[in-house]
């Protein structure tokens, strides 16, 4: 599938990308949970709920404020999946889309299970967090193509017809290997939305979305990472939806001041390429971070959606510190999402002192367990 990258980081390189994972991280959950409460709604039911500029900042839903949904909980899961495949890479087992499944599957049981169960010495740590067994109105298709043992893969894809956004919403994690080639990136996340979402748009904007996080993460302005994107595309068959919507997110920025008729029009019917593409405009067109994030929840598409992709693009484009503070403070989770990220970023950048020839440690075999 793909290896990390062999080069020694030095101490400001580490940093810098611990930055961006949590900035992902956060980011996408700060995204889903400003959209929340305002999933579904059209703009005028928005306006009537919120005022005339609509939702500007965080707002109750599942009964508090900064409450996440189920996008944010997969793309946690993700996150320990890849983590997992890392340190099981020692016994000689490397296939990433396995582990990531059995980390959704995790996820999965957090849907019918009460709480932990601590007799699953498997689970890890992740999986024994109570928060994360909050049934967050998850998708169909998520509930469907994860409800069993069988993993779907390409060739015989869980929910084939389903087009939904909900697997690109939790691809952000694919983008930070970044010491990946990006058509390695794009191929993981391909595979893993493949596990739930069956269309090719659906399993595209999915790849689409990680290689963009991932060259943001790398470095790259959003308009090269989309362009590099393009290119990747182009050699995938049933490409051309996702590749036409981002071509309408680069062009409308040049098409008059921002508005939620844009945003919405960008949104489409909610089949994955369209929320992708409204999710880039907002980032390309906010005067910041938190505009950027406004303008991504208030229309009558799908705010959740649009809320976690925009989040994700703006943490991994400038690290976490610019997401608004007062909306992180009251963030559902957020201690698991910094230790989580901290953990991802150590495993990334300094996985051999961790588990290696030279000795493993108990506790982090103990929190991401080889089985």
């Amino acid at each position: 599938m793909g290896v990390t990258a062999g080069a020694v980081w030095g101490r400001g390189e580490q940093q810098d990308f611990r930055s961006r994972v949590r900035g992902t991280l956060l980011g996408t959950a700060v995204g889903d949970a400003l959209g929340a409460p305002v999933d579904g709604l059209s703009l005028e039911r928005i306006r009537e709920a919120y005022g005339a500029e609509g939702l500007v900042g965080l707002a109750p839903a599942y009964g508090r404020r900064g409450a996440v949904t189920h996008l944010t909980q997969l793309c946690l899961f993700g996150v320990d999946g890849l983590i997992r495949a890392q340190v099981r890479r020692d016994t000689g087992a490397w296939h990433p889309p396995s582990d990531v499944h059995r980390a959704y599957r995790r996820w999965s049981a957090t849907q019918s299970d009460w709480g932990p169960d601590e007799r699953r010495k498997d689970d890890g740590w992740l999986a024994r967090e109570e928060w994360l067994y909050a049934r967050r109105d998850p998708a169909k298709a998520c509930l469907l193509g994860l409800g069993d043992e069988i993993m779907g893969t390409l060739d015989a894809p869980k929910n084939p017809g389903e087009p939904g956004p909900e697997a690109a919403a939790r691809s952000a994690p694919f983008g930070l290997l970044v010491g990946w080639e990006p058509q390695l990136v794009m191929q993981l996340a391909v595979e893993c939305a493949a596990q739930t979402h069956g269309h090719a748009s659906a399993h595209l904007a999915a790849g689409a979305y990680a290689v963009i996080v991932h060259a943001l993460a790398r470095g790259e302005n959003l308009d090269a990472a989309v362009q590099q994107t393009l290119a990747l595309l182009a050699a995938r068959p049933g490409h051309q939806p996702v590749a036409a919507a981002l071509q309408h997110a680069l062009g409308a920025v040049r098409q008059g001041m921002p508005s939620p008729a844009r945003v919405e029009e960008l949104a489409g019917s909610g089949t994955a390429e369209g929320p992708l593409a409204a999710a880039v405009y907002c980032v390309l067109v906010g005067e910041d971070v938190r505009h950027g994030l406004c303008l991504s929840v208030n229309h009558g598409g799908p705010s959740a959606v649009t809320g976690a992709l925009a989040g994700g693009l703006l943490g991994a484009l400038h690290g976490e510190t610019a997401l608004p503070p007062a909306w992180l403070a009251e963030l559902e989770g957020r201690p698991t999402m910094l230790v989580l990220a901290d953990d991802f970023a150590m495993e990334m950048t300094q996985g051999p002192a961790l588990h290696g020839p030279a000795g493993s440690s108990p506790g982090w075999l103990a929190r991401y367990p080889r089985a």
